[in-house]
């Protein structure tokens, strides 16, 4: 073990990897997050630079996922996985040989995963040999990828100011494609109408979407049905949703007009 264990954080999101920095800083203060990467084949890049004791590896990144990256890393570091499911904590991680976090995470799970890093750093137990592991967790995760593909979004994840924001789908009251990023609006704490930007694209986030709750009405925008107060028609057959509660006026193309047929 080094004067000063070091880590390697992996995510794509950069505002989840600073969250977890400073969650690690607070929790472990003697260890030296030595990089930050943005998808794996940059973790794999930075681990060979700086080889760090721990990876910290989100699971599901652009290019290369956290799996490929373990598989390269192999067993020259402790590996935690980080994952936005609950339910990729499959047996492979409930063994304890790959150890994982959910996300948000919470300061309580994040502490117990560092007291386990610790103990093994200090009796220099060299990392599990888990290739075999990291096939089956592999070979699950996609098992599990294809069965929730379709499943509704429960929260978007969005940065407000210079926080990170998990915003639950169901008090969302729009969604509105704006250049690369889509704008989400939704009802803050004690009902406050609030907006922020989100990287996912409109149509990735459609696919996520209750049909029952929500309703695409233009080619840039998405509403919630239960946040709609009453609808007006306009010319060439186009309407416009008004909110409860907000000022905005959405447009009703000709091609979603079906959606009020009747009111």
């Amino acid at each position: 073990m080094t004067a000063r264990p070091t880590a390697l954080i992996a995510d794509d999101e950069p505002l989840l990897r600073e969250a977890l920095a400073g969650q690690l800083a607070e929790v472990w203060p003697e260890l030296d997050v030595v990089a930050q990467a943005r998808n794996g084949r940059e973790a794999i890049e930075l681990f060979e630079a700086r080889r760090p004791d721990v990876c910290f590896l989100d699971v599901h990144m652009p290019g290369l996922s956290g799996i490929e990256a373990a598989h390269r890393i192999g067993g020259r570091a402790h590996l935690v996985f980080v994952t936005a499911y609950d339910h990729y904590a499959v047996e492979a991680f409930a063994q304890g040989v790959l150890d994982y976090l959910v996300k948000p995470v919470e300061p309580a799970r994040l502490a117990e995963t560092v007291a386990r890093l610790k103990d093994r750093l200090n009796a220099a137990q060299p990392a599990t040999n888990t290739a075999l592991l990291l096939e089956q967790l592999a070979a699950e995760l996609a098992r599990l990828q294809h069965d929730t593909a379709s499943a509704p979004l429960r929260w978007i994840t969005a940065q407000v100011g210079s926080a990170l924001r998990l915003i639950p789908v169901e008090d969302v009251d729009y969604l509105r494609s704006d250049t690369k990023y889509t704008r989400v609006a939704w009802r803050g704490d004690r009902g406050v109408a609030s907006e922020a930007l989100v990287r996912t694209p409109l149509k990735d986030l459609i696919a996520r979407l209750d049909p029952a709750q929500f309703a695409q009405i233009h080619r840039s925008v998405v509403v919630n049905l239960r946040a709609i107060d009453h609808v007006t028609r306009g010319e060439s057959e186009t309407a416009e949703v008004h909110l409860k509660g907000r000022a905005e006026v959405l447009p009703v193309s000709r091609s979603y007009l079906h959606h009020f047929r009747g009111m």
